[in-house]
């Protein structure tokens, strides 16, 4: 940089066979790749090798020298580093002289300019000390500061050394497993239970498939084999070694070893209790390629032969005469990987399309068979399954490997590849910028590509029917791995040759048997098939609508969820059922599951508008398959948008499916409890608004199946009843009255049921209709005795005065009356308006009305404070002043001294007295001038007694007498009172 002094660093490198050895720089720059001064001297040498003089070994040039010339040259060198050799120097002269010295029993001396001997191992120069700390640094940042990132460049750079068949590669794999191994948070988790971060298994899984790779390479000696064997086996052992699927526990059989090669491989592995992320990689050491036929496919592109029968199970080669290779499918495409990972592109497609044309003929195989027996086993209601183990989601990513090797032979930039430029001359239609159709060789049929074997490849693998894994991490590594297949394939443009492709895998996964996820009859704990369908629905509908319905409505169903879905056939024994008899609480993704079932549901309700006989069948396929009310609820919202459209005019084919399933919702969350309740209400009286009156009256008229009586009142009818409403829907007269016929029913119909909360609701809505609003009030007087409260029987009572039926809003207030209990303390009490509000109402309706609720006043409220304000107003005006009609009486003020204001005088006097007794008895220094106001006011009520005076100086006295302990008090009630 310009800002820094400029140093000088020395430099030395070794070479060995066109590799750098070893380095060494004085600059003490440390990380795993070399420092820059390593990097410009080496640039420099292999741009100007002629500026760096080219010497011959030192020993040659010592051989050259007379016995002066080496006297000389020693002691020169001696003097020019005289500090730091002399020492040295001293010490080989002496054990040069000695007779018997080790240096004199070797013929010759070393000579570190001469380079190693033709046997020596050259590899690569790598720092691992730098190595280690780097990758111990990485783990310790537990994923944050981009460390995850790190490690992946790491990864990424030891399959960059495999390809290069640099030997480091192994080396420096071993290092950064050690390190993980001693990843202290490891015996944490395992401690507490914990599982790891997604991020941090992701990077153990990488570490495992690169441990497959490395003991896969076909080139390796037998003794590096069984030093990685002795190692991976060391770090197996050890109990924080993490599981292979993700979880502590559920042991799977070995399935890597389902191969006819080493068959009988690691007895001692099928005895663990677990497969760790390295046992893959342990049975792989027992794979090898000496197998002819192996490496007649993966060295010849012409290796064929048309000597065919088709008898046997494990055929050598197609019809075609074309090589099969038949072993366990993800061992297969280890292999595949291994070559790739190893530099042997050719060899690694060779293996590829071998692979996949035994997968295409296994296929085939597989549809006869099935159609052969098809009856009986349907008959029978057998339901196997063969694949425990899927290919989509599984540790070795089978399907991803020969995916990427085809996908990556058709990439026409790819310069590895110029090996197959006699293939490549007559280049089909280019496909995109990235891909074209290659032809390739002989092993393919006629019109088939890389490209179109890479696309029927990743189809077959997505539509296996396979079981759902154990455990959280590998369930959700299913859906990832199966998301992210399908994302690679959506980059690809479809055209009429990957059509057809996509055309015959939908035939066979329809009508496939028990391979196919498809298949008519599958394992109810079969990965389901939604967001496979969805992409193959919106591929294959511009080209084949009747194919893409049957597949999309196909794979709709969820059978984990259903009580009745058939468990499996136990009588054979590679079929899961026996493997754990009922695990749904288990399936961990269920809740994604779920919604990308509601997502293919949604896709085939946009594609079908305007459609009737498709919008209905897709209709019948979510009402039998979709268990969740939320999201049945939002394909009717979904619906109900594409439905109206803002461009067109709406369609009403649509727009009742849309109604149908809220309806459904309606009635799945009718008895269970949903926060979304109202707004789903509000969103079906919108929806059914929308499809026309009609909707509208038929909801109400049924209303019991779809709502609560509340519900039913005070959104449905109400808003139903409401001018918007009206006005949407263009309403005559005729058809008002008949849907307002429809809401008064429904009203009447919920009071009964629920007076307590639909009454008020009821009386609004009758309120147009006699002979309904007499209904309605007779409901809420019957309701009344028995289960209304004071405070639901005052709301009516209010609505009834202010409609201007004082009378009725009267008997209802007494009704409340007699359901009230105000104890002395309750000063604050919410009923309290409600009360003053009644007494006025029976004082303005007249002497006898304020006669008849005064008793019940007196027996409801013990509150001194209510009952003097009660007695206050009353005093004040004549009772019936203004009578109804606003006629004045000319009446006279009602008497303290008569019935019935006596009996409220009586009862306020006795409730002040018993008040001041409650209060006496807890009361402390700070509420004593308080408690002296309260008693003023009580005063003012004894005082409207014609004897109250008296009364009030003998209840003062009485409190002197009784409380004389308390003597601050009592000497203020005397300053007061006298």
């Amino acid at each position: 940089m310009q800002s820094e002094p400029e140093t000088v660093c020395n430099v030395a490198i070794s070479f060995d066979r066109c590799k750098i050895t070893s380095v060494t720089c004085s600059c003490g720059n440390k990380d795993i790749f070399y420092c820059a001064h390593v990097v410009a001297l080496s640039l420099y040498r292999i741009r100007k090798p002629d500026q760096v003089k080219l010497h011959l070994p030192i020993s040659e040039t010592l051989f050259q020298m007379n016995r002066d010339q080496l006297q000389k040259f020693v002691q020169y060198l001696i003097t020019v580093h005289h500090t730091e050799v002399l020492p040295t120097a001293q010490k080989l002269a002496d054990e040069i002289l000695s007779q018997n010295s080790e240096i004199n029993q070797v013929h010759g001396a070393p000579d570190p300019t001469a380079g190693a001997s033709i046997d020596d191992e050259n590899c690569w120069h790598l720092d691992e000390e730098q190595v280690q700390e780097q990758v111990k640094l990485f783990l310790s940042q537990g994923g944050y500061h981009g460390s995850g990132k790190q490690l992946n460049l790491l990864f990424a750079k030891v399959r960059e050394m495999l390809k290069m068949r640099d030997s480091n590669g192994a080396r420096m794999l071993t290092l950064i497993t050690e390190q993980f191994m001693a990843d202290p948070r490891l015996s944490l988790w395992r401690q507490q239970g914990t599982t790891m971060t997604d991020k941090y298994r992701q990077l153990w899984d990488e570490l495992g498939a690169l441990w497959m790779c490395i003991v896969l390479n076909p080139h390796c000696k037998l003794e590096q084999k069984s030093s990685w064997l002795k190692q991976l086996k060391k770090w197996n052992s050890v109990d924080v070694c993490p599981w292979e699927d993700g979880n502590h526990g559920n042991e799977l059989p070995n399935l890597t070893n389902a191969l006819p090669q080493g068959a009988n491989a690691n007895q001692d592995s099928s005895n663990r209790p677990h497969r760790t992320v390295f046992t893959r990689a342990i049975e792989a050491c027992d794979l090898h390629w000496q197998d002819s036929h192996l490496q007649h496919i993966i060295s010849s592109d012409l290796y064929t032969n048309y000597c065919y029968h088709d008898d046997t199970e494990n055929l050598l080669f197609d019809s075609q005469g074309w090589p099969l290779w038949h072993e366990h499918v993800p061992t297969a495409c280890a292999r595949v990987d291994a070559l790739r990972s190893h530099g042997y592109p050719r060899e690694a497609l060779r293996l590829a399309i071998a692979i996949v044309n035994t997968l295409r003929r296994q296929q085939q195989k597989q549809l006869e068979m099935f159609r052969a027996q098809k009856k009986d086993l349907l008959h029978r209601g057998v339901i196997s399954i063969t694949n425990l183990e899927g290919w989509v989601g599984h540790p070795l990513d089978p399907i991803g490997t020969l995916f990427g090797s085809l996908m990556e032979a058709c990439r026409v930039d790819d310069d590895s590849f110029h090996g197959f430029s006699d293939f490549t001359e007559n280049l089909g239609q280019c496909k995109s910028l990235e891909y074209q159709h290659l032809p390739a060789h002989k092993f393919l049929e006629e019109g088939d590509s890389y490209l179109t074997l890479a696309v029927e490849v990743a189809l077959i693998g997505l539509g296996q029917q396979r079981i759902m894994p154990d455990g959280l991490y590998a369930q959700e590594k299913v859906c990832r791995n199966e998301e992210q297949l399908i994302s690679k394939l959506q980059e690809i443009e479809l055209d009429d040759t990957l059509v057809k492709i996509f055309r015959k895998q939908a035939v066979f996964l329809i009508e496939g048997g028990p391979y196919s996820g498809l298949g008519e009859v599958i394992h109810r704990e079969s990965v389901p098939m939604h967001t496979f369908a969805k992409y193959l629905f919106t591929s294959l509908l511009p080209h084949d609508a009747e194919l893409a319905y049957k597949t999309a409505l196909r794979a709709m169903r969820l059978l984990v969820l259903e009580s009745t879905a058939p468990s499996g056939d136990l009588s054979r024994p590679h079929h899961i059922a026996s493997v754990v008899p009922n695990r749904y609480p288990r399936w961990f993704t269920l809740s994604h599951i779920e919604s990308q079932q509601c997502e293919l549901a949604s896709t085939m309700l946009t594609a079908a508008k305007g459609d009737v006989r498709r919008l209905e069948t897709v209709l019948e396929s979510i009402q039998k398959n979709i268990h969740s009310s939320s999201h049945i609820f939002k394909l009717a919202q979904d619906a109900f948008k594409i439905a109206t459209l803002m461009d067109s005019l709406p369609d009403i084919t649509l727009l009742k499916v849309s109604l149908e399933l809220g309806l459904q919702v309606m009635r799945m969350t009718l008895s269970t409890l949903n926060w979304r309740r109202r707004e789903m209400v509000r969103w079906l009286v919108t929806c059914a608004t929308e499809v026309g009156v009609y909707a509208l009256d038929s909801i109400m008229q049924n209303w019991f199946t779809l709502f609560t009586p509340t519900e039913a009142t005070s959104i449905v009818a109400t808003t139903v009843m409401s001018n918007s409403t009206i006005v949407r829907l263009h309403l005559d007269c005729h058809q008002q009255e008949k849907l307002a016929g429809s809401a008064r029913t429904l009203a009447l119909q919920c009071a009964m049921k629920d007076p307590q909360n639909c009454a008020l609701s009821a009386l609004t809505l009758c309120e147009k209709d006699h002979i309904a609003f007499e209904t309605a009030y007779q409901i809420v007087l019957d309701a009344a005795t028995a289960g209304m409260s004071y405070s639901q029987l005052f709301t009516i009572a209010r609505y009834m005065e202010h409609r201007g039926y004082p009378m009725r809003a009267y008997k209802l207030a007494t009704l409340a009356m007699t359901h009230l209990n105000l104890s002395y303390n309750q000063d604050t009490h919410p009923a309290i308006n409600d009360v003053l509000w009644a007494c006025a109402l029976s004082h303005s309706l007249g002497k006898n009305e304020l006669a008849a609720i005064i008793p019940l006043v007196v027996k409801s409220v013990k509150c001194a404070t209510v009952l003097s304000d009660i007695l206050r107003r009353c005093t004040l005006t004549t009772p019936g002043m203004v009578g109804l009609h606003g006629r004045r009486n000319s009446g006279k003020l009602m008497s303290l001294d008569k019935a019935p204001l006596r009996q409220l005088l009586d009862a306020t006097i006795g409730a002040y007295i018993n008040t001041t007794h409650s209060r006496l008895t807890h009361i402390s220094p700070r509420h004593y001038s308080e408690f002296i106001e309260f008693l003023s006011k009580a005063r003012e009520t004894f005082l409207m007694a014609h004897d109250g005076h008296i009364q009030f100086t003998q209840f003062i006295d009485n409190l002197k007498q009784i409380y004389k302990g308390k003597k601050k008090l009592m000497m203020l009630v005397r300053e007061r009172f006298g």
